[in-house]
């Protein structure tokens, strides 16, 4: 494992829940977590920054309510659902959050969630047809 996960790992436990996390008042954790992030590499960043949002949102059983969940994507990525409204695949990603069984999405269903708005997103196909000189 590279210095990044092995730093970040700050629990006993490697696969820690969220009800087991310290509260976000545990100020030194977070200390060292931020100094722990700054080895990380720009997609462990990303991860990790989407984690935290997660983890800060989430409810005591590390799930988030399908309220919670659309304002993040309009608060936290808004450059991504930003005229999607109208593409029919945009409105069956939404429709499939109304009627998700659970009523909460955990961890991977966010991620999926995130992962299928940013790949129909116009601000991907930008993203693609920038070449970025090394």
């Amino acid at each position: 494992m590279g210095g990044c996960m092995h730093t970040l790992h700050l629990e006993g436990d490697p696969n820690p829940s969220p009800r087991k996390m310290p509260k976000r008042s545990d100020t030194s954790l977070h200390i060292s977590f931020l100094l722990a992030l700054r080895k990380c590499s720009d997609l462990e960043k990303a991860i990790a920054t989407t984690a935290l949002i997660f983890r800060n949102s989430s409810d005591s059983d590390g799930k988030l309510e399908k309220a919670t969940a659309k304002d993040l994507l309009r608060t936290q990525f808004g450059n991504f659902t930003e005229g999607q409204e109208t593409k029919p695949k945009y409105r069956e990603i939404l429709s499939e959050l109304d009627e998700h069984t659970e009523n909460k999405l955990d961890f991977e269903d966010f991620m999926i969630l995130l992962l299928s708005i940013t790949v129909m997103s116009d601000l991907l196909q930008n993203i693609w047809s920038v070449k970025i000189m090394k």
